[in-house]
């Protein structure tokens, strides 16, 4: 299976198998991931060096207006699209065999954790994977410490206050807080 494969497969929402050739890709994966991100988050890196090496680690051209303070973490690296002006701030962790879309101009704080896969519940059958992606909009702001679960999308302008853990879709230009985060406030301009 080659990554083209293993994207359009992972597009398809199918659960994954346990040793099926997907599942077996995620390891692979998962090594080439733990590589780049071992170079990124253990010398420094001027911004341009990083914009390569984040490159490298999702298989296409990152803008060169993004911007990542190390260490950062991931578990495949290939599902990972960015628009422009993203920053990603320090120890963010990202799980994104399922697909993980982030807009133009968005933030994202401190220890941050996107998730997009989900164990089946039955635990006779728990290496069996359901992949969701988290679609994020443009500007969107995500504050440290937050947990974006699988499937969610989060509608442009977005505020996710620090320490929450995001279950549902989030309105574009509303601040959502808590566990589970609920909407707080609409943005007005």
């Amino acid at each position: 299976m080659d990554i083209k494969e293993f994207l359009d497969f992972i597009e398809t929402k199918q659960p994954v198998e346990a040793n099926s050739k997907v599942f077996e890709m995620f390891h692979i994966l998962a090594q080439e991931a733990l590589k780049i991100t071992m170079e990124i988050n253990n010398k420094y890196h001027t911004p341009d060096e990083i914009v390569d090496l984040f490159s490298k680690l999702t298989g296409k051209k990152v803008h060169p207006s993004f911007k990542l303070f190390p260490p950062f973490y991931t578990d495949c690296g290939k599902n990972i699209t960015l628009g422009k002006n993203v920053f990603i701030n320090s120890c963010c962790k990202f799980q994104d065999q399922g697909g993980i879309k982030i807009g133009d101009g968005c933030l994202i704080g401190h220890s941050v954790v996107i998730a997009t896969i989900n164990h089946d519940f039955n635990p006779h059958n728990r290496a069996k994977m359901y992949p969701k992606p988290v679609n994020i909009g443009n500007n969107v702001w995500i504050g440290s410490n937050s947990t974006i679960l699988p499937g969610v999308n989060i509608g442009d302008g977005a505020i996710i206050a620090a320490g929450s853990v995001v279950i549902n879709d989030v309105l574009k230009n509303t601040i959502v807080a808590g566990n589970p985060a609920k909407i707080k406030k609409e943005i007005r301009f």
